[in-house]
């Protein structure tokens, strides 16, 4: 049986889901994500889970990526800033049922901001969320279908709305300092200031304000504890985690000189079954950062300012600024796959890199192939710095029954990458020729050869987004026996833009072994899209949605809704929706743009090892020809409310995609080479050094599964009041083909399409007496098979994780309140994953328990 879910039902959750706002004078109505129309129902037609500021304060996050990445239904395929071999290093998303985070949308306050300055996984264009303010959030609404009716493209697994204050009343200020376990202790230091001034209904006008900063230091591998030696070999799977280097001719037992700096002599057998010998290694756990340090600033204005009695004009301010440092490796390794980029052939030049006869370390008479880490240059660090700006203004009011909002804003991403010690490939070849660089006592080297090689770049990037938006409502635009008709309609222009570059160094083919993502591209996209919201009898609504977009590079795409509302009696809701939708090609997949990585490959007619595993260059181009991938969602659920403190809330979700956007795989391009020869380059030894890759629409995908919400609450004249929530998802299938022409495979509980656990849950009990607030919450990430398991490997399934974190509060005052936390209460280390490093930093992450200590006073 299913711990959280056997738990969760007997404990249930929450207020009442299906209840109106009402005064005693009239309804109020609101707008809620997914619809333009106003209504008076918090549950609609489709599921949307809320999170409000208080609750957000309960669960001790203190970002918004932490708020919306523990939510149940981001279920696998995301990442934050423990992703630090990205091009988008510090960056955090979103992935609502595991679709990556270019199938989820994210909007503040409903309208959309500008994707990350460059792309993720070379394709993947996404909103930062770490460069979003945590103080200025009001609530968080998450719509968990297809939108693409309403919003178009991107909203295809579902829409995260972070609503921000439009008003505040007073001033807030807060600071609070943690650390965590692991090490010598990760601290993280949080501030934030909240203010407003302005009553609307009596001076006309409001202004709010807030600023939010946060400091952590950097954590890496070689500060926590259980990983710091890069011994795993007591783990299923698990080895002695070492970096073989320092030898010739292609043997590592050939040694290149003798141990030297983090160099030992190492038993070859305890790196690697079967062999004998010895061989120089490393532990690589010093150079290689789990979490990078950061230091981030978010700040938020909005201004409201009446006009007449109806119309009113707003405006607000952006500003999100980020900077994370880690290291990004060891010091280069020099082998026979040297390489170079040419900008002219658009392509990677194979550097020469063999021991001339007569240097110092080549006693021989012919030139010498060998391997060798250039430890003296230290370890390559990076620093990415983002800054995040949105401008947005606009007029909105009543007319003849109608509400109409029209509006205008910019928004754009900026980064700057810096790297160092990186390696100068046109001094390397110099002292490589002259001897002047000792490559097997790296101590004789002077320093004035030592910065010669090393080499610092910047890599400038840059997204930006204009936006205008029109829309008009009528909640009531005519009425039908069984109640008044719904109706809005709107319109929608946007121009994207991205220019993500690399260096110089890069570009005049300086740099050593480059990584590539160059993207450059606009385009400009407008829309026409409507709304009905029809009562067909009583307590029967009907909704029905369409969009139409166009893009400037693909042509056009259209987006129809259906969704009903049933209200059968006084504590039970049955909906349902059925949609279409689409996620339009993004900048890097069909502009201008051409990327190279680094992967491995096994070629059965490699002419030296066959059967292994081989380091190999892809280069990955744009398609002008591609088109959008299609979805088709189809929702059903209900809500029952036993009584007015409880809920139970059911939905099914089944999302089947086409024209998935991919490159075709390594193993294809292999198999296939005798049709496809262009895309495959090898050297005068006939081994694979190069493969050519451009995107294209591939397969399908189909998922499916059940979000269940429960809460209850109890409330006592003597004891207080306790609420009890859970929000658990359950993956029924995750199917894709392995490969082009393949059918669909299941990959649900199991890590073969990334890690998808088949279940998610987050539970709450939040206890408020007096001056005290108690929330303790339970995290739980089920477990999934090993997919990529080794025939040695002795089990074939990573653990669940179970995490509980508590927050308490105390008002010692009225306007001050003391709060203490303690994030992952028993330090529960992640469970062990052997297709990753070490675990799943999708899943988990490896700080340990984490604890601090907040003050917070409003006056």
């Amino acid at each position: 049986m299913f711990k959280p879910l056997a738990i969760a039902l007997a404990i249930s959750a929450a207020f009442p889901a299906v209840a109106a706002e009402t005064t005693p004078n009239k309804v109020e109505r609101v707008t809620v994500t997914g619809s333009n129309i106003r209504v008076s129902q918090k549950a609609g037609a489709t599921a949307v889970q809320v999170i409000s500021a208080k609750e957000i304060a309960a669960s001790g996050k203190t970002s918004v990526s932490e708020v919306i990445r523990s939510i149940s239904a981001n279920s696998g395929n995301s990442y934050n800033e423990q992703f630090t071999g990205s091009f988008s290093a510090g960056t955090s998303g979103v992935s609502l049922r595991g679709l990556g985070q270019k199938n989820t949308l994210v909007l503040i306050n409903g309208k959309r901001i500008s994707s990350y300055a460059t792309a993720q996984n070379l394709q993947e264009t996404f909103v930062d969320l770490n460069s979003l303010p945590m103080a200025a959030v009001q609530r968080i609404e998450v719509l968990k279908d297809g939108a693409s009716s309403v919003y178009g493209s991107d909203a295809v697994a579902g829409v995260v709305n972070i609503i921000l204050y439009s008003e505040f009343k007073g001033t807030e200020l807060s600071a609070e300092l943690g650390s965590s376990t692991e090490g010598t202790g990760q601290t993280e230091k949080n501030f934030s200031i909240k203010t407003g001034f302005g009553d609307f209904n009596e001076d006309n006008f409001n202004v709010v304000f807030s600023l939010d900063g946060q400091k952590r230091d950097q954590l890496d591998q070689s500060d926590v504890s259980w990983m710091k030696d890069g011994d795993f070999r007591n783990q299923s799977g698990g080895s002695l985690n070492r970096v073989i280097t320092n030898y010739y001719d292609g043997d590592p037992t050939k040694l290149l000189g003798g141990p030297q700096g983090p160099i030992r002599l190492t038993d070859y057998s305890s790196i690697t079954n079967g062999k004998t010998g010895q061989v120089l290694a490393y532990n690589d756990a010093p150079y290689s950062t789990l979490i990078p340090g950061i230091e981030r600033y978010h700040a938020f204005a909005r201004a409201n300012l009446r006009i007449n009695d109806d119309t009113q004009a707003y405006a607000e301010y952006l500003y999100g600024f980020s900077r994370a440092n880690l290291t990004f490796a060891a010091p280069l390794t020099v082998s026979s796959t040297l390489r170079a980029w040419n900008n002219q052939k658009q392509a990677l030049d194979t550097i020469n890199n063999k021991l001339p006869v007569g240097h110092p370390n080549n006693p021989g008479t012919t030139p010498l192939d060998f391997t060798a880490t250039l430890f003296d240059l230290g370890k390559r660090l990076k620093t990415d710095e983002v800054t995040l700006h949105r401008v947005l203004s606009g007029i909105k009011g009543t007319a003849f029954g109608w509400d109409w909002d029209a509006s205008l804003g910019y928004s754009q991403s900026s980064l700057e990458e810096t790297v160092q010690n990186f390696v100068n490939r046109y001094e390397y070849e110099k002292v490589l020729k002259d001897g002047s660089y000792n490559f097997a006592d790296q101590s004789k080297n002077s320093e004035e050869v030592r910065n010669r090689l090393r080499l610092s770049t910047l890599r400038p990037a840059k997204s930006s987004l204009i936006t205008a938006d029109i829309s008009a409502s009528s909640p009531e635009l005519f009425e039908l026996p069984a109640g008044s008709v719904g109706f809005a309609t709107g319109a929608q222009f946007r121009q994207e833009k991205m220019d993500s570059r690399t260096s110089d160094a890069v570009l005049s083919g300086t740099e050593l072994r480059p990584a590539i993502n160059i993207i450059d591209g606009e385009r400009k996209v407008s829309a026409v899209f409507a709304e009905l919201n029809i009562p067909v009898i009583k307590d029967l609504n009907v909704n029905l949605a369409a969009r139409a977009d166009h893009y400037s590079d693909f042509g056009n795409a259209f987006s129809p809704k259906a969704s009903a509302r049933y209200q059968a009696a006084d504590w039970l809701l049955l909906r349902g929706s059925a949609s279409r939708g689409f996620r339009a090609p993004s900048l890097p997949e069909i502009t201008k743009s051409s990327a190279v990585s680094y992967g491995a490959v096994v070629d059965p007619r490699d002419p030296i090892a066959p059967t292994k595993s081989r380091g190999v260059t892809n280069i990955i181009a744009a398609n002008k020809d591609l088109q959008p991938e299609r979805s088709d969602n189809f929702n059903l659920g209900f809500v029952l409310s036993p009584t007015n403190d409880s809920s139970i809330g059911l939905d099914y979700y089944n999302i089947k995609q086409s024209g998935l956007i991919g490159t075709q795989s390594g193993v294809d391009i292999i198999a296939n080479e005798s049709r496809d020869s262009g895309k495959i380059v090898r050297d005068d030894k006939g081994r694979i050094s190069t493969l050519y890759r451009q995107y294209s629409n591939m397969g399908d995908r189909e998922t499916s599964g059940i979000d269940l919400d429960l809460r209850q609450r109890f409330n006592s004249k003597d004891y207080g009041s306790l609420k009890l929530g859970s929000q658990i998802s359950h993956v029924l299938r995750f199917a894709e083909p392995l490969s082009t022409g393949e059918p669909l495979t299941d990959g649900a509980g199991s890590n073969q399409f990334g890690s998808i656990p088949k279940w998610r849950a987050v539970s709450d009990a939040t206890w408020e007496i007096g001056a005290w607030s108690t929330t303790l919450t339970w995290n739980y990430i089920g477990g999934y098979d090993q997919a990529f398991a080794s025939d040695t490997d002795t089990a074939k399934y990573v653990d669940s994780f179970n995490t509980f974190d508590l927050t308490a509060s105390w008002k010692l005052a009225k306007d001050t309140t003391l709060t203490a936390k303690v994030i992952n209460l028993s330090n529960t280390r992640p469970p062990w994953d052997s297709s990753t490093d070490f675990f799943d930093h999708t899943q988990a992450d490896p700080r340990g328990r984490f604890a601090s200590a907040k003050l917070t006073y409003k006056f």
